[in-house]
């Protein structure tokens, strides 16, 4: 297990500024996850500490040592592509062999080693298999065994998942968490898929347009998003735009065009004053329905249109003054009531992240 470091990273591509002044740190056995959108910046993020691209400026440090100008095949690290990149005319113990080839190890240790880490990601039956008599899910397994058995310092994992369909895509996130948390491995694991991002990182790193927006655990960024950008992209929110009323202890009132909110800053270190722009972010399901009003936080108003999955229904509520919220129940009980006027909804204050303008 080693420590990652990122300083002051700066990647150009011709005049376009790709990567702007990144800061990080990845604990040692961290599973830390890089998440944005396409052309945020992510993949070239993960290939500059892979050592496939220089960067224009700043620092990577593996455990402390400086690596910024060695070339990938001197970090130590193993790699998991999106395309899987197996050899088609080679078995699976081969394929998973081909690196330790390459660092000449001795013909007794590459068969030690590659059995291992076969039986790692549980193929050790499929070692005389080629790429091509494989399924999907244990192709993306003999990629990992590959990047395994050559015991790198720090795992690097490019969407290692996008191509699978969503069951084995599910079955696979639980595998690789099991099998970095279970070889201690140090992981930077880059994708878009939120849900990937939220089950499986120790923290992750929201990127947009070549800056980190924000770091933190899954809780913290999905609770606590600090900008419009991170709550809107992780996961669904309502965004109201309102003015502070009054602010202290990290707490605000806000005049919004559907009434009056109490909520908690997204950067409580911050103290707003009265008359500030703000923007309200508040998740569909923190919202509760009723049949009579509470004192705090609370609307009147309307089912406008429900769409039923089961187990949670999404609701299109239409407040007093004819504002759109998004509403999801879970154990839907009030579907079928979109000619009830008079339904109350309502928020608890921590759910109300306060974005400053």
């Amino acid at each position: 297990m080693i420590e990652v470091r990122v300083e002051n990273l700066v990647k150009k591509f011709g005049s376009v500024t790709a990567l702007s002044n990144i800061n990080f740190t990845v604990n040692p056995g961290e599973i830390f996850f890089l998440l944005g959108p396409s052309g945020c910046g992510k993949t070239t993020l993960l290939r500059t500490i892979a050592g496939f691209y220089t960067p224009d400026s700043g620092k990577i440090l593996f455990g402390g040592d400086d690596v910024t100008n060695l070339p990938p095949h001197e970090r130590k690290t193993g790699m998991v592509f999106q395309s899987y990149a197996l050899w088609p005319h080679m078995s699976v113990a081969e394929n998973v062999a081909f690196g330790l080839h390459q660092m000449k190890v001795t013909k007794a240790d590459i068969e030690t080693r590659v059995k291992e880490a076969l039986a790692s990601v549980h193929m050790e039956k499929y070692g005389n298999r080629k790429p091509g008599e494989l399924s999907g899910g244990q192709q993306q397994r003999v990629a990992l065994a590959r990047a395994l058995v050559v015991r790198p310092r720090c795992l690097l994992m490019d969407e290692p998942l996008s191509n699978l369909d969503a069951q084995l895509r599910y079955y696979m996130r639980l595998e690789i968490k099991r099998i970095c948390k279970e070889h201690g491995l140090t992981t930077i694991y880059v994708t878009h898929d939120q849900k990937e991002a939220l089950s499986m990182a120790d923290r992750m790193a929201v990127l947009s347009e070549g800056q980190i927006q924000q770091i933190g655990n899954p809780l913290e960024v999905y609770k606590r998003p600090r900008t419009e950008f991170v709550a809107d992209f992780i996961g669904v929110t309502n965004i109201v735009e309102g003015k502070i009323i009054r602010c202290a202890a990290g707490e605000a009132l806000v005049q919004t065009e559907i009434g009056e909110f109490l909520g908690v800053l997204a950067n409580p270190n911050n103290e707003l004053s009265p008359g500030a722009h703000v923007k309200l972010s508040i998740r569909p399901e923190v919202f509760k329905l009723s049949d009579v009003p509470v004192e705090e936080n609370c609307l009147s108003g309307s089912i406008g249109r429900a769409t039923y999955y089961g187990e949670v229904a999404h609701y299109r509520f239409l407040t007093g003054n004819n504002k759109r919220l998004k509403i999801s129940e879970l154990n839907p009980r009030h579907l079928g009531e979109s000619q009830r006027d008079h339904l109350y909804a309502w928020v608890d204050s921590e759910d109300v992240v306060v974005l400053e303008d």
